[in-house]
């Protein structure tokens, strides 16, 4: 009789079978809100995630979580997050705001390459769970405004908002990793921000650089009303997101709450006519990206439910790789199962730590290497929130999207191993 399969590697396979099952269903146009949840519903089949067990894992979380932290909070917050930031886009459209950014950032940085990426770099100072729609609406504008392909937008937007976090220490996960390897966070964050550095090289060098669309006439909405009507206008765009930033760091109000404040004043100061508020509404509501943030959220609870990623940690360990490989690998893996930052460093940091070291014996290079893996798994996981919402938003096929993000992330990869063996 032959041994019975490892539970982790049942896991992964199980993931692999859900995923495959995902792929197939978008490749036959089936809306990925829709597409997700039989994908989650085929994971819990798979890996005995019962209805007992997914509640028995809500309660759990309940009495050990944080309220924000909490599976249904996630869902309500994280709905309302991308339907008032659809609303606020749409405020935006009808006062004309979209379209004056782009313009404006072309003749305040005098390049239209750093225009369309500045702006999710800027968001992505912001770390909130869906928070990439924030910035989605002046991109896509911005891109629709140079004949960018939306998929390419898509990529551009998801990228740049995510190369702040390996250093930005409103990230959960960076004050973690310091606590965890007792290292001082100045150290720590020297060395992540050699991640981020290598990120944003490799955003330009492949997702920038090739191939941008020509030059186009700025027509009336244009940069000619020089630098002070051009910051105008950015600021315009942009004080609604600071102030949800600013509300949401300095007293901790849900961003969602900031971006109704924000669509709201837009329609008062620019005076758009109450008839239009409820249609601007009514036609920004899309109720697959419920059906979307449901899917996702449930996935991650059939994992949590069944211990699935305890599981593949162990199988990994028990392999044989060697340990740099176990760096990257273990961390990619787990972040492309959950998709989500904390969670993965969370679960596999502390079985890294006798690799790694702590204190002033800690290898900081080693730990690069180890976060680079987390953010390449990130980076090509369609169960990530927001490649999943950028699919939606921005209207382009997953599979182009994750396409255009494989250079870079390759790039990426090469940096944590180059960081790793003390190369630079």
């Amino acid at each position: 009789m032959p041994p019975p399969v490892h539970p982790g590697l049942y896991a992964l396979l199980s993931i692999a079978i859900s995923l495959a099952a995902l792929a197939v269903m978008l490749r036959r146009k089936v809306r990925l809100g829709r597409a997700m949840v039989v994908s989650a519903i085929i994971l819990a089949w798979l890996l005995g995630a019962t209805p007992a067990k997914l509640w028995d894992s809500l309660v759990l979380e309940w009495s050990a979580k944080k309220s924000g932290e909490r599976t249904p909070y996630l869902f309500l917050s994280l709905t309302s997050l991308v339907i008032l930031v659809n609303i606020l886009g749409a405020a935006m459209r009808e006062a004309g705001i979209d379209r004056r950014l782009a313009p404006a950032l072309e003749g305040l940085l005098r390049s239209r390459r750093a225009a369309i990426s500045i702006i999710p770099l800027m968001m992505g100072m912001l770390p909130t769970p869906g928070g990439i729609m924030l910035s989605a609406p002046m991109v896509r504008s911005a891109g629709d405004g140079i004949g960018l392909p939306r998929a390419r937008q898509a990529a551009i937007n998801y990228w740049f908002r995510h190369q702040l976090e390996p250093a930005w220490p409103l990230f959960p996960a960076v004050p973690l990793v310091q606590a965890m390897f007792s290292v001082p966070p100045g150290r720590l964050l020297a060395w992540n921000a050699a991640l981020s550095v290598a990120g944003l090289l490799a955003g330009v060098a492949f997702l920038l650089l090739p191939g941008m669309p020509p030059r186009r006439d700025p027509g009336p909405s244009g940069a000619a009303g020089g630098t002070w009507a051009n910051l105008r206008a950015v600021a315009a765009a942009l004080w609604p997101i600071a102030l949800a930033a600013g509300l949401y760091i300095g007293l901790h109000m849900p961003p969602a709450a900031g971006i109704f404040l924000g669509a709201l004043l837009i329609l008062l100061v620019y005076r758009i006519p109450r008839t239009r508020w409820w249609p601007l509404a009514r036609e920004s509501v899309e109720w697959d990206f419920a059906l979307l943030i449901g899917g996702a959220l449930m996935y991650k609870l059939n994992l949590d439910a069944t211990g699935a990623v305890p599981e593949i940690t162990d199988w990994l360990r028990s392999a044989g790789l060697p340990t740099r490989a176990l760096l990257f690998v273990l961390p990619f893996i787990v972040g492309f199962v959950t998709g989500v930052t904390m969670p993965t460093v969370a679960m596999t940091f502390p079985l890294l730590k006798s690799f790694i070291g702590e204190g002033e014996a800690a290898d900081l290079g080693l730990e690069a290497l180890a976060f680079s893996g987390v953010l390449c798994g990130l980076h090509l996981t369609p169960v990530h929130l927001c490649v999943s919402l950028s699919t939606t938003y921005f209207e382009a096929p997953l599979i182009r999207i994750l396409w255009r993000l494989v250079p870079p992330t390759v790039a990426l990869a090469a940096a944590g191993w180059m960081l790793s063996l003390g190369i630079f």
